[in-house]
């Protein structure tokens, strides 16, 4: 989620994207297609679940997958991480938070430095601390959904998460304040001057006060899901809104293009239903002992629990295959 603003990632200015290295992609990978949703009639243990015949690329959620819930990395986890990066294994967090939330995990990013941040929306370079692409949400398509939510769903609250950190309605759910957050309704929010000069929109976020997490996620998939891509990785109903097609398997799988690896050489682990598309698109995956359903169901397979190091365990596994 991106509900405050820490210190992590610097803030880029308003303008002036590409002059700074910024790329902007409409998130197609030259990979295998991400839109389908593996459902497995029967999930296997991180003991006898089946690994890749190489495996090249770890693709791991954050929240509720690596960190346990006190939001740290356990030391097993940190040592099988590291021993994973020094076998030749590219490790790869992809997670719903945006970049400047990474300092966390910002230690155990090795040589490529490279993160997914966003559920897809950008790549980041942690060691350089800039956005190195976005797969932006083109602002008149997010009013748009703004307004058609306001509609279904009496009682929604927004917050805008730009390329510069975050900004919210006076009735979005309080948080540790961004020092440079504007409090404001979404619609001015999401309003430009000049259009195509503002920054680029990652997500939009909606909260509704009383729905069910998977109802309000549900209604607004019917109402908008022909406009943009909608997910949820909270306990409450707080919906993450990005670019039709932006998801954390596309720019997974694009940055595994650029490698020359394929998914088949990719073992990935998540939580959640924005983990969903990763979870089916990897040859191997893995959903934690706490994961939603509908992970479960993408998963080729179900590990421990996010604070048993369920992580760690299938990772050990992998190195004493190899």
């Amino acid at each position: 989620m991106a509900e405050a603003g820490r210190p992590g990632l610097r803030h880029m200015p308003e303008a002036g994207y590409a002059a700074q290295g910024l790329a902007l992609s409409d998130g197609r990978p030259s990979a295998r297609p991400c839109d389908s949703v593996r459902e497995n009639e029967g999930v296997t243990s991180a003991t006898d679940s089946p690994l890749p015949a190489v495996t090249r690329l770890i693709a791991t959620d954050l929240d509720g997958t690596l960190l346990r819930d006190d939001k740290t990395l356990s030391d097993r986890t940190t040592a099988a991480l590291a021993a994973a990066e020094a076998a030749g294994i590219a490790v790869f967090f992809v997670t719903g938070r945006p970049a400047r939330w990474m300092d966390v995990v910002s230690p155990h990013v090795q040589g490529h430095g490279m993160a997914i941040c966003a559920n897809g929306a950008a790549v980041a370079d942690l060691h350089e601390g800039r956005l190195l692409k976005v797969n932006p949400l083109d602002r008149a398509i997010a009013l748009d959904v703004v307004d058609v939510l306001r509609e279904a769903a009496p009682g929604v609250s927004f917050a805008v998460e730009l390329a510069t950190g975050i900004h919210y309605e006076p009735a979005y759910p309080p948080f540790h304040m961004d020092p440079g957050a504007t409090v404001a309704v979404a619609e001015k929010l999401l309003h430009e001057e000049v259009p195509g000069t503002g920054a680029p929109v990652l997500k939009v976020l909606a909260h509704h006060p009383e729905m069910a997490p998977d109802a309000f996620l549900a209604l607004a998939r019917e109402r908008a899901g022909d406009r943009a891509s909608f997910t949820r990785s909270s306990p409450t109903a707080l919906l993450e809104i990005s670019g039709l097609g932006v998801s954390k398997a596309r720019t997974l799988a694009a940055c595994c293009a650029e490698r020359g690896i394929t998914a088949d050489e990719v073992v990935a682990f998540g939580d959640m239903p924005n983990d969903v598309e990763m979870l089916s698109w990897a040859g191997a995956s893995f959903a934690m002992g706490n994961a939603h359903p509908a992970a479960v169901a993408a998963a080729t397979g179900v590990t421990l629990t996010n604070d048993e190091d369920g992580v760690a365990i299938v990772i050990e596994r992998i190195l004493a295959t190899r």
